[in-house]
């Protein structure tokens, strides 16, 4: 039986490469893409996730729905100018479907009250959607089953030496989501950072010949340049691809390895905000409430993306 899921996107270069595995791969079923501020404005990841849905053809079969352009309590977050990694509009023809009118938020709290409880939600961008989702109708949360999240560090951090991405953009909302009570897989950079994907692989995307496998090498060779500049690996010439490692942990479990601990996020400290304080030595004496991903296959997740992204719609 395939996976029912939703992904909640800031739509750049990864978040793309992971709409595409849940789009192409036989073991999910895309309910649904939302969108959010934070790897480019609301609307450009609109847009972004539009585009590469035309582009891969299943632009008439998953709604995109768009959602919050500012975090739930700070200021607006806007970058100061595109990211070398995500650059701004994407390299593809402006998108011919339109996105949904009616705003993400309440597409899943409309989803979620309606569903049998089978939905997995897959946020892989800053949490706000989510928060607010729930902050505004607390319902919906016995119907899902699970949320696997892309965000966090524990040694590792990109914006700040304690702070990832997707939970500084937005810390007071990524507290409420880890606190939530539902089960939950949080896939961090400690994980991603494990799972490179390099120039060779790169030509093995592009020579794949698909719609999916041409974009894909496009993507990551402008990840790849742009890590090697500002973020260099372990190796120069690879790049991690955060999200979609966190959708082919959906389909395969077995490609990370996790701990069952507690983790909560850091909302005032002048050093530390926005970081994800992962208990590994229960030190805090709190009960374990998330599974954290600390390393990933990452050959098992190149034949991954290769397989999938070899596929057409």
């Amino acid at each position: 039986m395939s996976h029912r899921i939703i992904l909640d996107v800031d739509t750049g270069t990864d978040d793309a490469i992971a709409l595409m595995v849940a789009a192409l791969s036989p073991d999910i079923e895309l309910v649904g893409a939302t969108t959010v501020n934070g790897n480019v404005h609301v609307p450009v990841c609109t847009e972004n996730t539009l585009r590469v849905f035309d582009h891969i053809g299943v632009k008439d079969s998953i709604p995109v729905y768009e959602g919050m352009a500012i975090p739930m309590v700070r200021p607006n977050f806007v970058r100061e100018s595109p990211s070398l990694i995500h650059g701004e509009y994407f390299d593809l023809p402006p998108a011919q479907t339109a996105k949904q009118q009616q705003h993400a938020v309440d597409w899943l709290i409309e989803t979620y009250m309606q569903s049998d409880g089978d939905i997995t939600l897959v946020p892989v961008g800053p949490l706000t959607n989510i928060g607010m989702a729930i902050q505004k109708e607390p319902r919906i949360l016995p119907k899902i089953p699970e949320l696997v999240i892309m965000g966090g560090g524990h040694e590792v951090g990109n914006m700040s030496p304690s702070a990832e991405f997707n939970i500084w953009v937005d810390p007071e909302a990524a507290k409420l989501v880890l606190n939530c009570g539902r089960p939950i897989r949080l896939v961090p950079l400690d994980a991603t950072h494990r799972a490179l994907v390099s120039t060779e692989d790169v030509e093995q995307l592009r020579a794949l010949g698909t719609p999916a496998g041409d974009i894909a090498a496009m993507f990551i060779s402008t990840r790849i340049s742009g890590y090697d500049m500002t973020q260099p690996m372990s190796r120069l010439g690879a790049a991690p691809v955060h999200d979609a490692l966190c959708v082919c942990a959906i389909i395969d479990p077995t490609i990370i390895t996790t701990k069952f601990i507690n983790v909560d996020v850091e909302t005032k400290g002048e050093l530390t905000d926005g970081r994800t304080v992962c208990d590994v030595y229960h030190r805090s004496k709190s009960e374990p409430n998330m599974h954290v991903a600390f390393d990933a296959d990452a050959p098992k997740f190149v034949r991954m993306l290769l397989e999938i992204l070899g596929r057409r719609r």
